[in-house]
């Protein structure tokens, strides 16, 4: 009778360990979500750090959007990268999300009134991932990213809505660089054929469908920062822009030009512009790196560093006898207002 009570403690304790290791490691788990505003249902990956707990503290949310022609799966091929930043201690515990939207969608609410995937994506999918993984309800817990097609997503949802994300990570953005449909030229669309663009921007004039030139601008980030830059501004967005400097889309021309409108419009921001890179290859996996960093640093608070403050000591009073602030207007109570 001994030996069976100690068989099936070693089991009982065994079976404990197996359940202690399952739960340290990061788990993809499937989901999805049935929805009036666009084909549905709509299916998703959700991948949760080790440790994860339903009922433990809640963890920040991140919107992972996949890119053109691409689907929920890019988060198991990204899996492995977030796996080494957790164990490495480089990412704190979060819940990444991606869910798989129309091939070539661009995450927007379509003209004809067909797809309404911005709707859908900040109404019922937020709603869902918030009730079903029990995540940070908060705007600064609450951040999204995004890859080529995705990194044009999160950027116009960012900046639509400043208000309920804390930050985001567009990487190579599928942006063109202007501000006016007008101004779009080939260089800037060769891989997007007029059906695309007329089944999201386009519109029926006297019986003939066209591009709804309002309705792109609306819809274009670099226009959107122009147009809400006191909003952006104002709201503490954190903002995180990369491309590479060989893109085969040449996606660098829109990356740059959305950093002169983010500088021009003194809306803060981070820029990277890698040397060599193209859009896909080898160097996605420390570029998605360096984004998930950046939306990791969003979440802290801001500490005093003694070392700043003590050379702050022998260089801010040199500025007191300026009469223009820089450029972010950092140090603008230090200086002296310009004469009338």
């Amino acid at each position: 009778m001994g030996g069976i009570r100690t068989f099936i403690g070693i089991a009982v304790a065994l079976l404990a360990a197996a359940s202690g290791a399952r739960s340290a490691q990061a788990e993809l788990v499937a989901g999805e979500v049935t929805s009036k505003l666009v084909p549905s249902p709509v299916l998703y990956y959700a991948l949760l750090p080790p440790g994860w707990q339903r009922d433990g503290e809640p963890l920040p949310l991140v919107l992972n959007l996949h890119g053109g022609g691409g689907d929920r799966e890019v988060l198991r091929r990204q899996q492995p990268t977030l796996e080494k930043m957790w164990a490495a201690g480089e990412l704190r515990a979060m819940v990444i999300v991606t869910p798989s939207v129309t091939a070539r969608g661009f995450y927007l609410d379509r003209r004809d009134g067909s797809e309404h995937w911005e709707t859908f994506i900040i109404q019922e999918l937020l709603a869902h991932l918030r009730e079903r993984f029990g995540v940070r309800q908060d705007r600064a817990g609450t951040l999204i990213t995004g890859i080529s097609m995705g990194g044009m997503g999160s950027l116009r949802l960012a900046f639509k809505y400043p208000e309920l994300f804390g930050a985001v990570a567009g990487m190579e953005p599928g942006i063109e660089p202007i501000l006016a449909w007008s101004a779009m030229q080939s260089k800037h669309r060769f891989w997007r054929a007029d059906q695309l663009l007329l089944a999201a921007y386009g519109r029926k004039v006297d019986g003939r469908l066209t591009i709804d030139e309002e309705h792109w601008a609306a819809n274009n980030p670099a226009t959107i920062a122009t147009r809400d830059a006191a909003r952006i501004r104002d709201s503490g967005l954190w903002i995180f822009l990369d491309a590479g400097d060989q893109d085969m889309f040449w996606l660098y021309e829109g990356t740059e030009f959305l950093h002169q409108v983010l500088w021009n419009q003194k809306i803060r921001h981070e820029y990277r512009l890698y040397r060599g890179a193209d859009h896909v290859g080898a160097t996605l996996g420390e570029r998605t790196r360096q984004a998930y960093m950046f939306l990791d640093r969003s979440l802290d608070p801001p500490v005093k560093d003694p070392v700043v403050d003590q050379s702050r000591q022998r260089i801010d009073p040199l500025k007191r006898g300026l009469v223009e602030a820089d450029h972010y207007g950092v140090d603008r109570d230090l200086v002296r207002p310009s004469p009338p």
